[in-house]
């Protein structure tokens, strides 16, 4: 399902991707809550701070046993590796990150290892 973002990273809006399984938690979550003005709003019913947002990812990633630091942006850059590892083309990639520029989106390539298996060099075919 393709969502718009609002004032996203770098005050951007743009398009990205969302889980049928997170639209089903996110309808529940605001049928509890009835936010106003921000889909996720701190106790005082304002948008959360990027801190409030670095402290909720660092305690879920402790609870769920994560021995290493893990904020915001790594959940960032897993998305990015693990659709760029299923084979998703690095502009679509690109463009639900809302990087301006490919060589921007480049940099999550280093880590996409097994991308790299499955190609096959033409001389051996």
């Amino acid at each position: 399902m393709l969502i718009k973002v609002r004032d996203a990273k770098g005050n951007k809006d743009r398009y990205t991707i969302l889980s049928k399984k997170m639209l089903k938690d996110l309808r529940e979550y605001y049928r509890q809550y009835r936010p106003k003005n921000n889909l996720f709003e701190g106790q005082t019913k304002e948008q959360y701070s990027a801190n409030s947002v670095g402290k909720v990812v660092t305690n879920t990633a402790n609870k769920a046993g994560i021995k290493i630091p893990v904020s915001s942006h790594t959940l960032r850059h897993s998305f990015a590796t693990h659709l760029l590892e299923a084979g998703t083309d690095i502009r679509y990639i690109q463009l639900l990150l809302g990087h301006n520029s490919t060589k921007t989106t480049e940099l999550y390539t280093h880590v996409a290892k097994n991308s790299f298996s499955a190609i096959k060099n033409p001389l051996d075919m």
